[in-house]
């Protein structure tokens, strides 16, 4: 029988379950659960999963553990970041998981995460011999990249995720711009380590590491009437107007208009604001002119990590 693992990625917004098995090229994905816990929704500011929440994150891990024993993965790793990491109640979400299911919780800090966002992207063959910046948008933390497919040039983790922001400056609905400007000022502010440390580099594309960077994509293919789906698909390459196009609409949105749009998953639907604002102020800032994306993030860095 096929050695079999199940990857676990427990974020902030979104827990997923990866099961893969080894495949002549890399993995043979057997299954992937993505389930909206919101583990940050509501605690983030007071440094607390919440008590619903915590009751969410729970019933997901008891989930994916039924899923792990019918599928028979040999071997198990669940990665947990900024949430967890950064909450008072984090151990005892931990303790909780691992009494009810078994599952043992790894907290990874935000380097590390960092280094397996890098190994996942660079799994998907979207790296090249030209210097990269990627780009993982998180619901607590956002990482960067700086990197080629050789190696990592520098590597860090700020705790400015959607989530976060959104809850910072997104209280009405469509934005004022004089949030817009805030967060753009906030950004300006909580970013100097990034600008200090690529402006001596000749940055030549942003690399988006999944989540949001998918939602955009499909916007911009079912806008054009193209068929789309996310399963099918490792890369995709941005045109630079396009999504300026899709990034001043959403800037625009209401709540409304964008559960209207089946391009935007109920997920994403308030979080893709303040993560296109992020995309944005990242590309006119560094004057980056290539944006592209891939579905790979976290979890397929645990695979390559494992040797699949």
């Amino acid at each position: 029988m096929n050695q079999r693992i199940a990857v676990m990625d427990l974020g902030t917004n979104t827990f997923h379950l990866l099961i893969a098995e080894k495949a002549e090229n890399g993995f043979k994905e057997i299954l992937h659960l993505t389930e909206a816990v919101k583990l940050g929704e509501g605690g983030m500011k007071n440094g607390l999963i919440t008590a619903e929440a915590f009751d969410r994150g729970l019933k997901t891990m008891q989930l994916f553990a039924e899923k792990i024993a019918v599928k028979e993965a040999s071997q198990v790793r669940a990665v947990a970041t900024s949430a967890v990491r950064s909450t008072k109640n984090g151990q005892d979400f931990i303790r909780e998981v691992k009494t009810k299911t078994g599952i043992e919780i790894e907290v990874i800090d935000g380097l590390q995460e960092a280094g397996l966002i890098y190994k996942g992207v660079k799994s998907s063959g979207i790296l090249s011999a030209e210097k990269a910046l990627i780009l993982d948008i998180g619901g607590g933390s956002v990482e960067f990249i700086l990197c080629d497919e050789r190696e990592i040039y520098w590597k860090q983790s700020f705790e400015i995720g959607a989530q976060r922001l959104r809850q910072l400056f997104h209280q009405t609905d469509p934005m004022t711009e004089e949030n817009i400007q805030k967060l753009n000022n906030y950004l300006e502010e909580q970013l100097q380590l990034l600008f200090l440390s690529v402006k001596n580099w000749d940055v030549q594309q942003l690399i988006g590491s999944a989540g949001s960077f998918e939602t955009y994509a499909e916007m911009i293919e079912v806008e054009k009437g193209n068929p789309f789906n996310i399963q099918n698909i490792k890369t995709y390459d941005f045109e630079m107007d396009e999504f300026n196009a899709i990034a001043d609409w959403l800037k625009q949105s209401s709540h409304q208009k964008r559960m209207a749009k089946r391009s935007i998953i109920p997920l994403r639907v308030d979080m893709i604001v303040v993560a296109s604002l992020v995309t944005q102020f990242v590309l006119q800032k560094l004057q980056i002119k290539k944006l592209a994306m891939t579905t790979y993030s976290l979890k397929e860095g645990v695979l390559a990590e494992e040797g699949f």
